[in-house]
């Protein structure tokens, strides 16, 4: 009898080693590990955090920490409010059509706290949740975007409970009984991309993750074959029923190492960035100053552009959301950073004004490897002159891994972040740690001297 999906992925998650991985992996880990604490830190602060951590309330047990400070909760709520902090500036890495560290992250450091696993433990945990992660994900030959779903809020729970079960040793059952579990509370609509409740889908695919875990430990049952029964996970989350639930893959390939993840240089979403880069190098190119822009014309796909839903936003979360805003930015900023995502940037006269002299223009020649964007997007630009200019084709985003971040950048971005969330934190210290994280003795070894 041949094995199903479900207990595949259960396999391979309890059965992981360190040694399996190869060296040239662990860059991409601590890229993850490192960006995700730095943007964690950075959206402590924000409204969804705070509402969050207030109605979870005081926790007797203090297992885990928040963000790297003093507070302290249960792990499962410590996962759920980190969770939504690195999420909640739309800053962290992406990958797998969403953002893998975000949930993977949060989950590891709360349960290896709270068991004291070593820094090659959660790394490796982290692996094994990726690859389940990329596993699924794959084998839906539509757009998850284009139903309606936030593939960070669907497979995060899954790819988070796969992680959580490597931490806690479950055998191949338990870990297939985590996964089925977690298939359960997958959630996250594209609708409420622009609100607080984007990042909260983060918070609780990683607080899913924990939770289903130790539930399965426990004894907790679920379908065995949950994922892909016809009435299971990936039948419901399918396009249009479109997908491979037979074939079994996981672990023939390392994911991670071919896919990698793209390290976001401005706060706003993916499907901005090459917008961006576009402006920012035609406008250095050409010296063009904003008071000389009569229009602009942004040519994306047409799920980039559903995703940028925002064409007049009032906040700094509706703005993420917008490629108006993003071309206004950085035309009038020079910049599309922490410092421009604030209301009082967005709302701002110029900018408001400067929106209206943009416009979207949309395509559905999708890129093989990236199905939410076309193959390359660009802007043209009509200055007050009379002359047009046009960018170059931008086909990968800075911070993508076949554009990666220049030497340092990583570095900038994590102290920019550190420094946004306030706190005393140890900034080089932190960093140093994150950077060699699959090295560490204990995950204790990250908040050791933090305030």
């Amino acid at each position: 009898m041949s094995v199903g999906l479900t207990a595949a992925l259960g396999e391979f998650a309890s059965s992981i080693q360190f040694g399996d991985i190869p060296c040239t992996v662990w860059p991409t880990v601590r890229s993850g590990f490192t960006d995700c604490a730095a943007t964690m830190v950075a959206g402590k602060s924000e409204p969804v955090v705070q509402i969050l951590k207030r109605t979870l309330g005081a926790s007797e047990t203090r297992e885990a920490t928040l963000y790297f400070g003093r507070e302290k909760s249960g792990a499962a709520e410590a996962a759920w409010i980190n969770g939504a902090a690195a999420h909640a500036l739309d800053y962290d890495d992406v990958a797998l059509r969403g953002h893998p560290s975000t949930t993977l992250v949060p989950a590891l450091l709360a349960e290896g706290e709270v068991l004291g696993n070593s820094g090659a433990e959660i790394a490796t945990a982290y692996v094994a949740g990726y690859e389940v992660w990329a596993d699924l994900v794959d084998r839906e030959r539509g757009k998850h975007h284009d139903k309606g779903w936030h593939p960070t809020g669907i497979f995060g729970p899954i790819a988070a409970a796969a992680a959580c079960a490597r931490l806690r040793r479950l055998d191949s059952r338990r870990a297939a009984a985590a996964l089925g579990i977690a298939a359960s509370r997958a959630s996250g609509l594209m609708a409420n991309f622009g609100t607080m409740t984007k990042p909260f889908h983060a918070g609780c695919a990683a607080h899913a993750g924990v939770l289903a875990a130790r539930l399965a430990e426990l004894g907790m049952t679920s379908a065995p074959d949950a994922l892909e029964h016809p009435q299971g996970f990936l039948n419901a989350v399918s396009q249009s029923g479109d997908y491979d639930a037979r074939t079994i893959r996981i672990g023939e390939t390392w994911q991670i190492e071919k896919q990698g993840l793209s390290i976001k240089k401005y706060p706003i979403c993916f499907a901005a960035h090459r917008i961006v880069d576009a402006v920012l190098d035609l406008a250095g190119a050409q010296d063009i100053k904003a008071e000389q822009v009569v229009h602009v014309r942004v040519c994306l796909s047409l799920l980039a552009a559903k995703l940028l839903r925002n064409a007049f936003p009032q906040t700094a979360l509706e703005a993420k959301f917008s490629a108006q805003f993003a071309v206004a930015a950085a035309l009038i900023s020079g910049n599309v950073g922490l410092s421009e995502l604030t209301d009082e940037f967005v709302r701002n006269a110029g900018i408001q004004n400067f929106m209206k002299r943009v416009s979207v223009e949309t395509n559905e020649i999708y890129d093989a490897e990236s199905p939410v964007q076309s193959i390359y997007d660009e802007v043209h630009i009509a200055l007050a002159a009379g002359k047009h200019l046009s960018s170059e084709q931008v086909r990968r985003p800075r911070g993508h891994p076949a554009n990666p971040l220049r030497p340092g950048e990583l570095w900038h971005k994590f102290n920019d972040c550190i420094a946004a969330g306030g706190g005393s934190v140890d900034v080089a210290r932190l960093f140093g740690a994150l950077q060699h994280v699959d090295e560490l003795a204990s995950v204790a070894d990250l908040y050791a001297g933090q305030a």
